[in-house]
Formats: C-alpha cells, structure tokens, sequence
C-alpha cells in the first residue's frame, strides 16, 4: 500500500471514531439536560409551594390587621357621631 492508501484509511477510521464521539457526546448532553431540567422544575414546585404558603400567611395577617384597624376607626367615627348629636 501507498502512502495516500494509508492516509486514506487512517482518515477513514477518524472520521468513524469522530462520530462515535460525537454520537456518544450527544447522547450525555441530552441526559445531562433532561436531568437539569428535572432540577430546575423540582425547586420550581419547591419555591411555588413556599411562596404560597407565605403569600397565604401575609394575606391572612393582612385581613387580621386591616379588619381590626376597621373596627377602631368605626368606633371611633361612631364615637364622634355621638359626640356632634350630643348623646
């Protein structure tokens, strides 16, 4: 065999084992992403769910709060009310 012969079939064989390489670089690239991308939306939920839950306790201690400062200023008006007809 000639020297082109050998280059040739070196060549070749590169080009195979290139494609193993590259076959198998992208058959890790998918599963690495898929599993990033299960990460990503587990701490999604996680953080939705924790968010939640708070945006649930600050609107609760919202309604307790803005509900009792209502009742003062009622009573108050109510007492002002009494004040102006003379009761």
């Amino acid at each position: 065999m000639g020297r082109l012969t050998d280059d040739m079939t070196r060549l070749c064989g590169e080009i195979v084992a290139f494609r193993g390489f590259r076959k198998s670089f992208v058959k890790d690239l998918t599963h690495s992403t898929a599993a990033l991308m299960a990460n990503f939306h587990r701490a999604h939920q996680d953080m939705a769910r924790k968010t939640k839950a708070e945006r649930r306790a600050d609107v609760a201690h919202l309604r307790k709060t803005v509900g009792a400062m209502r009742h003062v200023f009622a009573a108050d008006i109510e007492g002002a009310r009494r004040a102006w007809s003379g009761k």
